[in-house]
């Protein structure tokens, strides 16, 4: 067997190729890839799911038609990583009374019960006292003006938005949101578009993952996809299109073509034949 040479020394164990990723690259920490009790099938678990973005489902189910690995070594996985601190999951009812499993990933444990000890800090001696000094006479303070009410809340309109969050929980709102966005989707009702229409286009082909900001998704919808009002006069009717004429036929006397809706005599004949 031929050795191959080099003059760079020699030494035993892995030599890294650095490589500087600049996209599509997911930071892990020391403590969970040298983590001493976790199972190497737990620490690939770990760093696929620290690489998926907010709102995927990593169940059971989920992971094993992603992974040829069995549901078996797949629950053991998520136990560890549970028991480790780095995967969280609680079971809780929604509105609608149906039990889903929240899940939490914590990307650094130890950083939720880490304490920095603060530097004590040297006493500031006290500044001595100012003297007295008589400030002038101030014209009396006039009272403020009462804000103006709020406007009377638009119920229909509210109930569609509130309503939002059963559909997608991504689109729950505050009362606050939801006084200010009534007048947008009373602006769709007066155009005689239905509650249900309106869910439908606030609802569909929403972006995957979180929603920062939904009371500004929905202000852009309602806004920027508002149909036009309807015409107020009835459209003109169509101009009827003028007859098409018969189709072509061969006398059955004479063999020449005429116009006709059936095969048969052409006139001539027909006249001859009477005649």
């Amino acid at each position: 067997m031929t050795v191959a040479q080099s003059s760079a020394p020699a030494r035993a164990g892995v030599v890294h190729i650095r490589h500087r990723h600049t996209s599509h690259f997911v930071v892990i920490g020391n403590h969970l890839a040298q983590h001493p009790h976790l199972s190497l099938v737990a620490r690939g678990l770990a760093v696929y799911v620290q690489s998926l973005p907010d709102g995927v489902t990593i169940g059971i189910k989920d992971l094993t038609r992603r992974f040829k690995e069995g549901a078996d070594t797949v629950s053991a996985a998520l136990r560890e990583l549970e028991k480790a601190g780095y995967l969280e999951r609680e079971r809780v009812r929604t509105d609608r009374g149906r039990v889903v499993t929240v899940t939490r990933w914590h990307e650094c444990p130890q950083a939720a019960t880490r304490h920095v000890a603060e530097p004590r800090l040297a006493p500031v001696p006290a500044a001595p006292e100012p003297e007295p000094v008589q400030e002038p006479a101030q014209a009396p303070v006039q009272d403020r003006e009462p804000e103006p009410p709020l406007a009377p809340l638009d119920q229909p309109a509210a109930d569609i938005l509130a309503a939002l969050r059963r559909l997608d929980p991504r689109l729950t709102l505050s009362s606050k949101d939801v006084r200010r966005l009534a007048p947008a989707v009373r602006a769709w009702l007066d155009r005689d578009i239905g509650a249900r229409q309106i869910v439908r286009t606030l609802t569909t082909d929403l972006p995957t993952g979180r929603i920062p900001w939904p009371a500004r998704l929905l202000n852009y919808r309602l806004t920027n996809w508002l149909p036009p009002q309807l015409p107020t006069t009835p459209l003109e009717p169509q101009p009827e299109a003028a007859p098409r004429p018969h189709p072509l036929q061969n006398c059955n006397g004479c063999e020449r073509a005429f116009r006709s809706p059936a095969p048969g005599l052409c006139r001539d004949c027909r006249e001859a034949a009477v005649a």
